[in-house]
């Protein structure tokens, strides 16, 4: 297969790579750009640890071809934080113990993104049903469920 060059935003940021066609956004974003955030756990889409959002919407990086999504916008957890001041979602994970070994929280905080955007104000149930795709084997769900309903409440009181 041969190479092509595709144009992708990510992070607000353009950038024109040369590419394989089999290559995924995973490999793009981790091999060819250095945004490690973004983590490679199962490969097969069932995790969620490689979860980014393109368009505004979660999507599966490992699974994703990344000519599949040029020319759209891409956000990597790298891209949440302003500077140096953490995502209020970023913080409330932090703030909550959200956080332990760290390999689910770039994904868990960008399907929270999507959630807080999408439902200002969650109910415990509709946050347990919004990060069901992603898998975390160390906090037991508790501290992300409250941090989720943490940074909704920082948020809706205009602390974007």
């Amino acid at each position: 297969m041969e190479k092509q060059i595709a144009k992708f935003i990510i992070n607000g940021r353009p950038y024109e790579v040369v590419i394989e066609p089999r290559m995924t956004l995973l490999e793009l974003l981790r091999d060819e750009l250095g945004l490690t955030g973004t983590k490679y756990s199962c490969g097969t889409a069932d995790c969620g640890a490689c979860t980014v959002l393109v368009n505004d919407k979660p999507t599966l990086s490992c699974s994703t071809l990344a000519i599949s999504v040029r020319e759209k916008n891409i956000l990597t957890i790298e891209g949440l934080a302003r500077g140096n001041t953490l995502h209020p979602i970023q913080q409330a994970f932090v703030d909550y113990g959200a956080i332990q070994c760290g390999f689910c929280t770039p994904g868990m905080i960008l399907v929270t993104k999507t959630l807080l955007d999408e439902n200002p104000n969650p109910t415990r149930e509709e946050v347990k049903e919004a990060i069901a795709g992603n898998l975390c084997r160390c906090t037991g769900y508790v501290k992300i469920i409250d941090a989720v309903l943490a940074a909704a409440e920082t948020m809706r009181k205009g602390g974007k």
